[in-house]
């Protein structure tokens, strides 16, 4: 019987390589970058296997997919931001047979998922970023969900539920992300700059952002899914929290009662709040 031994809510922002690297971002990163390799950790010392990313980075137009390639490998730049990450090289092993179980148990709950098995499908960087930190010896297989631009909240809390099910059925010890932020409602063009790293678009945004922290810490977890479609459309959701909404259907949704435990500051990127956040689960 499969389990899943941790379960976070992560960022994956390009500011934290570029914290690495010469120049003013220098270091500012250091407690977000320290949280997800604390996770990688977590997830090695509880013998995960596989890590699966709801990755709010890979963006699908038409319905649910799902990279279950035997071997993730490629040097990845981003269309998005290329002088942000750029010729950065991965090499991952993928969990085919998992990513298939997945897709056949969302059927059975009215989700059509494909388990793509394409050589030529890439990894996006809400999965590459954190791999690169939790999985840097590409010891644990990977596999990457992408988010539906035009699935329901429910639609995606029951691919999270599917997701539980296969894993339970299975002889895999499962490490779930994830991957985006809390509100993303990101600096406009004229505010892009050295100055973007620390700032938030909406003052709004941040306070609805440190709400939903609070509820977490006070584990009000049903007050915060029935929040969670508004939530997402007013704070412009990155991926519409997708993530985040599959993360709580695979948690259990309203019925989840455990501790939320804040692995590092909430800080803004780019207009954007984001956070470090493991969910804890019933491993043994």
């Amino acid at each position: 019987m499969g389990v899943i031994v941790l379960a976070a809510k992560i960022t994956h922002v390009p500011s934290l390589l570029i914290s690495e690297r010469e120049g003013p971002l220098k270091g500012r990163r250091d407690g977000p970058i320290h949280s997800l390799k604390e996770l990688g950790r977590r997830a090695r010392a509880r013998g995960a296997d596989t890590f699966i990313v709801f990755d709010v980075h890979w963006l699908s137009n038409f319905g649910f997919h799902l990279n279950a390639n035997l071997r993730h490998r490629g040097v990845y730049t981003s269309h998005e931001a290329p002088h942000m990450i750029q010729n950065m090289a991965y090499d991952y092993p993928g969990d085919p047979a998992l990513g298939d179980a997945i897709a056949e148990e969302a059927k059975g709950l009215g989700i059509d998922v494909i388990s793509h098995h394409v050589e030529t499908l890439p990894l996006e960087y809400g999965t590459i970023v954190p791999m690169h930190y939790m999985n840097g010896d590409s010891t644990q297989k990977v596999i990457s969900i992408a988010a539906n631009l035009f699935a329901s909240t429910d639609e995606n809390r029951r691919l999270g539920e599917a997701v539980a099910r296969a894993v339970a059925k299975s002889n895999s010890r499962v490490a779930v992300l994830a991957s985006g932020s809390l509100s993303h409602m990101l600096v406009n063009s004229t505010e892009v700059g050295d100055g973007q790293w620390d700032q938030m678009s909406s003052e709004f945004n941040r306070q609805v952002d440190l709400r939903v922290l609070e509820l977490w810490q006070q584990k009000r977890y049903g007050e915060f899914v029935k929040m969670l479609p508004d939530y997402s459309r007013l704070c412009k959701g990155e991926g519409l929290m997708a993530d985040t909404a599959m993360l709580f259907g695979l948690l259990g949704w309203d019925k989840y009662a455990g501790k939320a435990e804040e692995l590092c500051e909430y800080f803004a990127s780019s207009g954007s709040g984001q956070i470090t956040v493991e969910f804890h689960v019933d491993a043994a």
